[in-house]
């Protein structure tokens, strides 16, 4: 199911896990398919989550909006967006644990962790088998008054052709990500109070280069084919996360050879 749904996708995606729940073994499969044409409201990919919980036919539409918020709807690859997009969780109600009436109740809540981490593994397997991509990317936001405006810088700096293509060429360019972070769009935004990390190497302090920072540092890190980018905004206890990637010659070529 998961290899028939393909596009321009190079792997099939598909995960499981299982979660107990008393006597009862419950299970949930996904399959996922998507490469380009990816950004936050789904964007051209399909997704769809089964599980055989006994579950509240009413509470599944909730799960499928929560879901999709916390990973389809956090992952970029190249800023576009279509009008062909799905998700679906189903449920079969065949694993025989007691029926769940609230997700605020232990078995309520196991199954939305078992679902969610089976949902960010299927959208983040989009990110890694994007068009061209060489590195998976993940932007961490912390320290904003909302976590909409954790979500501006992030999708900023993971939107940002300047950025993408630094990181697709290993080049420590800290000036082009706090220029996204600059641009998000926040108009109270103090510079003075941002900090930038490149997995544990402190890059910028206060808005400005560490004055501890090594170049070779950086490189070294942006030389991985994953990395991970966290700014401190320095305004509250929000906090965000997005997952993209790099920008590549090969995405332009996939996207020039052929016309859609």
């Amino acid at each position: 199911a998961a290899e028939g749904i393909m596009t321009t996708d190079t792997v099939a995606k598909a995960f499981s896990t299982q979660v107990h729940m008393g006597a009862a073994t419950v299970s949930v499969t996904g399959i996922s398919k998507g490469a380009g044409m990816i950004r936050p409201n789904m964007a051209t990919m399909l997704g769809f989550l089964a599980t055989d919980a006994c579950v509240a036919p009413t509470l599944v539409q909730q799960l499928a909006r929560d879901l999709a918020d916390q990973s389809f709807n956090r992952i970029t690859i190249d800023g576009d967006t279509s009008t062909n997009d799905c998700f679906m969780v189903l449920a079969t109600h065949q694993a025989g644990n007691a029926p769940i009436t609230s997700l605020d109740s232990p078995e309520g809540q196991a199954l939305q962790a078992a679902l969610l981490r089976v949902a960010q593994q299927l959208a983040q397997a989009i990110v890694r088998d994007g068009e061209g991509a060489t590195k998976f990317i993940t932007v961490r936001v912390e320290g904003g008054k909302t976590g909409e405006e954790c979500r501006k810088v992030a999708y900023a700096i993971a939107h940002s052709p300047l950025v993408k293509t630094a990181f697709f060429a290993s080049d420590p360019n800290l000036g082009r990500i706090l220029a996204a972070v600059g641009y998000a769009g926040i108009d109270d935004l103090d510079q003075t109070g941002i900090d930038l990390y490149l997995d544990d190497v402190h890059v910028a302090v206060q808005g400005g280069r560490n004055p501890a920072y090594r170049e070779e540092d950086g490189q070294r890190v942006m030389q991985q084919s994953e990395i991970t980018v966290r700014v401190l905004l320095g305004r509250g206890d929000a906090a965000e996360t997005v997952w993209t990637c790099d920008l590549s010659h090969d995405y332009v070529t996939i996207n020039a050879d052929y016309r859609s």
